[in-house]
């Protein structure tokens, strides 16, 4: 329908509007809505959106603000006046028994406590209940059931009509093929719910296209809404697609309404109890908007935790005869509107890309994008990671891209969009020279990270200091980042050593060190000098020697320099220390630079001796190995892994037929998936934990 040229037009008018907002005029009024019809189309029959839905609200939210204070210029084909056009020509089209509407967006307590008070005004009543559950980030769906047998499953199409996806409907295994209607008195009846993917079935859903070399699908909606319109049912089944169906919009009564269908929440219960998954244990009915506004925000405080995505929560007048009462729009029903969560995906443009320098030396690039808002912060730079991920995401200076922020963490690109390249964009060159140093780049086979291998690179140095001085290693306080780099600039500070011969005389009276700030860095390196082996060893930065593995090393010496006279063999019978880690720490101590750096430390007075911790072999959890994953909620990680060395456990460092408990925090990523592949491995929650520590 658009051409590769026209899709490059249409997003610069995108862009342009979206820079506008909310100062849109009324001479914009035609050209958005072309764009809104340009985006629905993408969104609804390519399901490959070119915007965050977040600016697709913005833009439609802008429209109506238009025509309301325009009415005259309201057109019987704007997108307000219809639900947008879904309809694909590979299937038959079938229409509705009732029209399956959009819903009104809000994204703010204020615009809740608004509608509340014209529903309130509509109904004529002083208080509403309310019904509050999740919205689901999937596909649309509407199924009839006849004489309890399911008998047509439609897409949401435009509203009126929908795609006949009947024969995919029926792959779905949480969708039973016959009811028991009848016990209620129903004959027929049409149910409105969300196809979707599960977060764990979406990321295998992706991976399977990484490996075809395939661009990935940037949400699990997108991913749902094409599996309904695979041609091969067998296809559709593989896809592990999930219902959820929570409305029912038609129903035929042999004996008058049933007592279960005078309200949703009885809906829920009733399709709950008959076999689909219905929200019904996630719902909740309050009397009244500001508790429904308190759960809504702590439904957001906790969406990281479900093992779908949801992007808000809908609100229901919870009396289906005031639904009736309230009515509804040519777009949306008066009686229920959906709390949006902060938008987690943004699109943005990719205006240059910067090479960072890390301790070890590795390059990385980073992304410069317009900032914009994800998931409440700002965001204008993101990793890259190294020069794979550029060419697999197929990234171009200029380029539109779609970027997400999902679970609070660091955000990523999701992929580029090439529809909307214009001939201005141009290739990212990977350097070949330290961008810091100028020395050539080296990459070992089999690794996708370029290197610098110059040890007296600046940019090394530096971060090597800053790594050294950090809270985990020898955790020296009041000498952060920022400090590092101002020392490093002015002289104060070359290499690690020259951390304790910093000249105090000449950093007094600096700003922001007046004398007791110059009391506190200065007692706080002293202090320092006597921090247990394992830390120094960490601060050393050797490559993946992390804290566990640290805590490894100490325990098997009694001076530091016991290392450096292990062989490779000796180094891989150490608890957990495989072939990568001994080569990388065998090359540490054979370095003539390294063994500069120890014999200083050592002079300088810090402390290369081991206070080995006498095993416990009667404690609680003696002879059982752990590891933790994702994020904790009630105990900092460190404080867990304490808990199990002080009842005589181990810590180990990576997931292997050594491990006997994996303890699962929330995000859990690769380690998780390791673990189920290895029956004996116990996974175990964060509260299982603490009742095994309880109870030994």
């Amino acid at each position: 329908m658009y051409t590769p040229r026209q899709t490059s037009e249409w997003q610069l008018k995108t862009t342009d509007l979206l820079q506008k907002l909310p100062g849109i005029k009324k001479g914009d009024i035609e050209v958005l809505r072309d764009v809104l019809r340009f985006h629905e189309y993408r969104y609804y029959v390519l399901d490959a959106p070119l915007i965050a839905d977040y600016e697709y609200d913005q833009l439609y939210k802008g429209l109506e603000r238009l025509e309301a204070a325009l009415p005259e210029l309201v057109t019987p084909d704007s997108p307000t006046q219809r639900v947008a056009n879904g309809l694909n020509p590979s299937f038959p089209t079938v229409s509705h028994l009732v029209p399956m509407l959009s819903l009104d967006n809000s994204y703010n307590a204020t615009d809740l406590v608004d509608w509340d008070r014209r529903v309130r005004e509509g109904a004529g009543e002083t208080s509403i209940e309310y019904c509050v559950e999740p919205k689901f980030d999937g596909a649309s769906i509407s199924l009839i059931y006849e004489k309890d047998l399911f008998v047509r499953g439609a897409t949401r199409g435009d509203g009126v009509q929908g795609d006949d996806i009947t024969t995919n409907i029926r792959q779905i295994r949480s969708v039973p093929l016959s009811a028991r209607f009848s016990s209620y008195g129903i004959q027929q009846i049409e149910i409105r719910g969300e196809v979707l993917l599960t977060k764990k079935h979406f990321k295998a859903f992706n991976d399977k296209l990484a490996e075809q070399n395939l661009p990935p699908l940037a949400n699990p909606r997108n991913a749902a809404a094409g599996s309904l319109r695979i041609k091969d049912p067998s296809e559709v089944r593989r896809r592990n697609l999930e219902a959820f169906l929570y409305h029912v919009s038609y129903h035929s009564d042999e004996d008058g309404v049933p007592a279960e269908l005078l309200t949703h929440s009885g809906t829920l219960e009733m399709l709950w109890d008959l076999g689909f998954r219905s929200p019904n244990k996630e719902k909740k009915v309050f009397s009244g908007i500001d508790a429904v506004v308190a759960y809504c925000q702590e439904f957001e405080s906790g969406r990281d935790a479900l093992p779908y995505e949801i992007d808000g929560m809908v609100i229901k007048v919870n009396r289906l005869d005031l639904q009736d009462k309230l009515g509804m729009t040519t777009h949306h029903p008066r009686w229920a509107i959906a709390y949006k969560f902060k938008a987690r995906q943004a699109t943005s443009r990719l205006r240059s890309v910067e090479f960072q320098v890390g301790r070890t030396g590795a390059i990385t690039p980073v992304a410069k994008i317009d900032p914009v808002p994800i998931g409440g912060v700002t965001v204008g730079s993101i990793s890259l990671f190294n020069e794979d991920v550029i060419r697999e995401k197929d990234l171009m200076i200029g380029d539109r891209v779609l970027v997400e922020r999902a679970g609070d963490v660091i955000p990523y690109i999701v992929k580029s969009l090439p529809e909307a390249r214009n001939g201005g964009e141009h290739k990212i060159e990977f350097p070949t020279d330290c961008p810091e140093c100028g020395s050539r780049l080296f990459k070992e086979e089999g690794e996708a990270v370029w290197r610098c291998v110059n040890i007296d690179c600046p940019a090394q140095v530096v971060e090597r200091i800053i790594h050294f001085v950090s809270k985990d290693a020898m955790d020296i306080k009041s000498f952060g980042e920022a400090n590092v780099r101002k020392f490093y600039e002015l002289g104060y500070l070359r290499d690690i050593p020259s951390i304790y011969q910093l000249p105090f005389d000449q950093i007094r009276g600096m700003e922001g060190f007046g004398e007791k700030s110059i009391s506190n860095l200065s007692a706080a390196i002293e202090q320092s000098k006597q921090q247990p082996l394992h830390r120094l060893i960490f601060a050393l930065g050797i490559r993946y020697v992390g804290e566990t593995t640290a805590k490894t090393l100490a325990q098997s010496v009694s001076h530091l320099m016991d290392l450096s006279r292990m062989s490779l063999e000796e180094l891989q019978q150490l608890e957990d220390v495989g072939v990568k880690v001994a080569a990388s720490i065998h090359q540490f101590f054979k370095n003539r630079g390294n063994l500069k750096l120890l014999k200083e430390l050592e002079e300088i007075g810090l402390n290369f001796k081991s206070e080995k911790k006498e095993t416990l072999t009667d404690g609680e959890l003696s002879g059982q190995t752990f590891l933790f994953t994702g994020t904790l909620n009630r105990l900092k990680r460190s404080d867990a892994e304490a808990m199990v060395e002080e009842r005589g456990g181990k810590i180990l460092s990576g997931v292997s037929s050594k491990l006997n408990y994996l303890v699962v925090g929330d995000d859990a990523g690769s380690k998780l998936e390791k673990a189920k592949k290895i029956p004996q491995i116990q996974i175990i929650t964060e509260e299982e934990f603490l009742k095994l520590v309880e109870n030994g």
